[in-house]
């Protein structure tokens, strides 16, 4: 089974709200606990990187980017989504799509990645290193799932070529 890391298309969103789905079912890869529409969704994320891993031309995996802040000054700076189906986990598809990402984000001019991660996704955490982000810190009962605080830790990579 060969994977495939690709573009995202708009017909992907099915398959990408159902990843994502999954990943929010779990309680530690995101504060949400509503699936957000494709309008909601398109509209968050940066339109230049929108990736899917494919296996047999099914997608498994997704990974996004969003805007941090809005002043122009920070637009080189982005937000990490990455998620990837149950059933495939554990075979490296994540980190594939996190090095496609970056190296996406550098081509579009983005000079630092973030990944918001709940500490007890050691894996989120672990894989984000494995892609040279660091921890920078942690931010204490950041927000509440499911009536219990959560802490967040905040991790970030600096490209070695946009931004030097």
């Amino acid at each position: 089974m060969a994977l495939v890391i690709g573009r995202m298309k708009d017909a992907d969103w099915p398959a990408v709200r159902s990843i994502y789905e999954e990943g929010i079912a779990t309680g530690n890869a995101s504060i949400e606990t509503e699936l957000p529409g494709w309008k909601e969704w398109h509209e968050g994320h940066l339109r230049c990187c929108r990736l899917v891993a494919r296996l047999e031309g099914r997608v498994v995996g997704w990974a996004a980017l969003s805007p941090v802040l809005s002043r122009s000054a920070y637009a080189g700076v982005a937000g990490v989504s990455i998620y990837v189906s149950a059933f495939v986990r554990g075979r490296g598809i994540g980190k594939a799509l996190l090095r496609a990402l970056v190296e996406q984000s550098e081509g579009a001019g983005i000079w630092t990645l973030q990944a918001r991660i709940f500490p007890e996704n050691t894996t989120s955490v672990r894989l984000h290193r494995s892609c040279e982000f660091r921890i920078v810190g942690t931010r204490e009962r950041l927000g509440r799932l499911n009536g219990a605080w959560r802490d967040v830790v905040l991790m970030e990579r600096r490209s070695k070529v946009v931004g030097v």
